[in-house]
């Protein structure tokens, strides 16, 4: 028997997504998480980039998996990271390739369920200030907006500027952020590109404000940048915390592909009706166009793809000198055990 505040979600969930809410079966002792009330650390939820983690916070799939999950949302992937390390957070959520880097400092953390399948990252040049732009070298000694340091935005733009023969001295990375800070930026002529994540990148395209010329916002465009599937949004944690909380990792992961089985049919009055209202910045219209810019990089089912580990990797060591790819070993950054069983629940 449905209880009241269950009859009210499966109301909530029917009304929003068109579809019977059918009541989970109450949690065997065996199968509770180790640990209920969790800490999530996140960095720019409101982007695309983690629209997955939304769904579930704002759907109830986190409680109904027993969970009590506390989103913190930090100014960028780097503090949410920094709060994971510092223990201050239980779990992550950010780029995958930040395995690599933690991996690279001998620090054992994984991606156990994905959220993005490409980075949704597009960059654009100013047509105000770079209107007689050529090429991606027009860019030395010029400034380029990314959300903050160490995001994976960076990670593109600074990809872009190697494959063009530029040293990382020779543009300027300045942190804008991912929301109306970023937009005002560059139209006050104080960016010459911006390297960003959805809604941002399509509101300025459509606007006329910047000229794409780099674009990660499909899956075919983010593999032919990448040569190969590129991982994005994950949720990650210690290897320790991995095992020694498995059934916790597990309904974390089930919530999660609860949310992406969601996306795969939700309508666009349903994704508006869904997330907070300071996440369309300003314009609904828009910001549906950035959604289906972007829907097919959402993961089907929350598993890494068999060479996300090796594109990941050997991306970052294309352009950082510090990361060793000899001694880190891709299959490592992740384990796809946790999204699987969710896969086969949810009958994806």
């Amino acid at each position: 028997m449905q209880t009241p505040a269950l009859r009210r979600r499966c109301i909530v969930a029917a009304g929003l997504a068109g579809a019977a809410c059918v009541a989970m079966p109450a949690l065997q002792a065996q199968e509770k998480p180790e640990k209920t009330r969790l800490t999530l650390a996140v960095g720019g939820k409101a982007t695309f980039y983690h629209l997955p983690l939304t769904i579930a916070e704002q759907l109830g799939y986190f409680k109904a998996e027993g969970l009590d999950v506390v989103v913190e949302d930090h100014a960028a992937g780097v503090h949410a990271m920094q709060a994971v390390l510092a223990g201050a957070a239980d779990i992550g959520a950010g780029p995958f390739e930040a395995m690599v880097v933690l991996r690279n400092r001998n620090q054992s953390y994984q991606a156990f369920v994905l959220q993005g399948r490409a980075p949704q990252i597009a960059m654009g040049v100013s047509t105000r200030t770079l209107a007689q732009y050529q090429g991606l070298a027009n860019l030395r000694g010029r400034s380029i907006g990314v959300p903050a340091s160490s995001t994976s935005a960076q990670m593109v733009a600074q990809l872009l500027l190697a494959r063009a023969g530029l040293r990382p001295q020779e543009a300027r990375l300045v942190g804008v952020g991912t929301g109306a800070e970023a937009l005002a930026t560059l139209r006050a002529g104080e960016l010459d590109a911006m390297c960003n994540t959805e809604p941002v990148m399509t509101m300025l395209e459509q606007h006329g404000d910047v000229r794409i010329v780099a674009d990660t916002r499909t899956l075919k465009g983010s593999q032919a940048l990448f040569g190969g599937n590129m991982p994005a949004a994950c949720l990650y944690a210690s290897t320790a915390f991995i095992a020694s909380h498995p059934r916790t990792c597990q309904a974390l992961a089930h919530a999660i592909v609860h949310a992406l089985k969601w996306l795969q049919t939700a309508g666009p009055g349903d994704i508006v009706r869904t997330v907070p209202e300071n996440y369309l910045l300003g314009d609904r219209a828009l910001y549906l166009a950035s959604f289906q810019k972007v829907r097919d990089t959402i993961s089907p089912d929350g598993l890494v793809p068999d060479d996300g580990g090796a594109t990941a990797l050997r991306t970052l060591a294309s352009f950082d000198p510090e990361i060793d790819g000899t001694r880190i070993d891709p299959a490592k950054l992740s384990t796809n055990v946790f999204a699987r069983k969710a896969k086969e629940r949810f009958k994806l």
